[in-house]
């Protein structure tokens, strides 16, 4: 697994590989948060770029990491390590732009969600299956790509929407091929990052100030719900049987 940061003409691109499917681990949240964080300290730095190598962008927590260890360190680390890259793509102090393909599933739906430009290619796809994993979580982040009543649909159902509805929704910015992707990415950042550093990063910090929900506590009130779902046994049942071990 591996999360680099490239940085030039002001912007600083943000690259996840983590194969198959870049679910994150524990340790790989908090360094995606670091990463972004840093970034947005970067005095040469206008704008970032936050996107995925392989198949899909982003598929949330390594669930297989929470099942294969003992106890609650597993899903308590998960749990920090998200809401910890989720604020940093919110808190970061230049706009941070996805560049979303393939699939954008769970965890991937909370940076999406937090961005503040996505661009996403023809074959990506977003979706919040947490219900059929025995958790809660994002809904704070999709209700920013979505109208409330299409968000509660897929949060209830599952259900993925693609980039070209969300793009009808103006969530999206534009959609392109995906051998096209990194590059639009690229010249939405660097159209921002050509612009006066200082204006810029008190633009973010004054549209941040004016969001009529507090993402970071909105986020955590969805967490403590999924730790009930943890301790009535929901949580480990759905897990167990994503990752084989024959749950009933």
């Amino acid at each position: 697994m591996g999360i680099s940061t490239t940085t030039r003409d002001g912007v600083a691109e943000i690259v996840v590989a983590a194969p198959p499917v870049n679910a994150l681990t524990v340790a790989g949240w908090h360094e995606l948060a670091d990463a972004v964080l840093a970034a947005g300290r970067d005095p040469q730095v206008g704008a970032v770029v936050l996107r995925a190598e392989g198949r899909g962008f982003n598929a949330g927590v390594d669930i297989k990491e929470m099942q294969s260890t003992e106890g609650h360190t597993a899903l308590v680390g998960a749990n920090r390590g998200c809401y910890a890259a989720f604020a940093a793509v919110y808190d970061c102090e230049v706009p941070v732009i996805a560049a979303v393909h393939g699939f954008c599933l769970g965890g991937g739906i909370g940076l999406a969600g937090n961005a503040d430009i996505v661009v996403a290619s023809d074959d990506a796809y977003f979706g919040l299956p947490e219900v059929d994993r025995g958790a809660l979580g994002a809904a704070t982040h999709l209700a920013r790509l979505v109208p409330q009543h299409l968000m509660r649909a897929m949060v209830y159902t599952c259900r993925n929407v693609t980039a070209a509805e969300l793009h009808h929704h103006g969530s999206v910015l534009e959609v392109v091929p995906a051998d096209e992707l990194p590059a639009k990415a690229l010249e939405v950042a660097a159209n921002i990052a050509a612009k006066d550093r200082y204006v810029i990063r008190r633009a973010k910090e004054s549209l941040n100030g004016i969001d009529p929900v507090d993402v970071k506590r909105s986020y955590r009130f969805e967490q403590g719900l999924t730790f009930e779902l943890n301790l009535v046994g929901a949580g480990d049942e759905h897990r167990d049987a994503f990752v084989g071990k024959g749950a009933k």
